[in-house]
């Protein structure tokens, strides 16, 4: 068995376990390629048989974690993992609009609260919405219960 078959055998396993991005594959196999040209080979090979598709692994991780982060963090998540930036803008523009996931998020972490009166839950509420990735404005209009515009 040739040092790229075990590389391919070893990208199969750990693509049947979840969809990769080609970059995150290729990070993980690395320490295992002969050469930087026997792994590209094998990621190129693998992306000619739809094995290794990036717009999968896009629309898996949005499936997986949009619901429950902003914008800002998805963008994030899925740039660190080497997705192109133009997949990442088309996601975020499917995805459903940040206000509404914001105000189910918020829902089920604070209940149907009207706008925090003491100022240490309101920053709670933010420092929360905020690690969540949603953005300012968004916040803003959550805590103000702007849910006029449904």
């Amino acid at each position: 068995m040739s040092g790229s078959d075990s590389l391919r055998e070893r990208a199969m396993r750990l693509l049947a376990r979840r969809e990769h991005s080609r970059v995150e594959l290729a990070r993980k196999l690395a320490i295992h390629a002969e050469s930087p040209e026997a792994l590209e080979l094998v990621l190129d090979n693998l992306s000619a048989r739809q094995l290794l598709s990036d717009e999968r692994y896009v629309e898996m991780r949005m499936n997986a974690r949009s619901s429950r982060f902003g914008n800002a963090r998805l963008s994030h998540e899925l740039r660190t993992m080497g997705v192109a930036g133009e997949l990442v803008q088309d996601a975020l523009s499917k995805a459903t609009d940040e206000l509404t996931r914001a105000r189910e998020v918020w829902q089920r972490k604070f209940g149907n609260l009207a706008e925090p009166q003491e100022p240490a839950a309101r920053v709670r509420q933010i420092r929360f919405m905020t690690g969540r990735g949603f953005s300012g404005e968004t916040i803003r209009q959550v805590l103000r219960g702007d849910f006029e515009d449904d």
